[in-house]
């Protein structure tokens, strides 16, 4: 069901907006944490955004 009412939609739109916003700033606040060297890890990418790890030629699924 849309809804056709302009007023609305704008109110809508704007506090999408300032959602976005806000969680930018929570963003650019949050200090990155410092983590060790990973040893023995892969090169690249970190695979496990990708929703798969390959490893010797395996490919697992998460």
């Amino acid at each position: 069901m849309t809804d056709s009412n302009p007023e609305k939609e704008a109110r809508r739109k704007a506090a999408a907006a300032r959602a976005l916003a806000e969680a930018e700033a929570r963003r650019k606040e949050t200090p990155k944490p410092a983590l060790p060297p990973e040893l023995g890890g892969r090169d690249g990418p970190e695979p496990t955004r990708f929703g798969d790890w390959e490893r010797k030629g395996i490919t697992s699924d998460f």
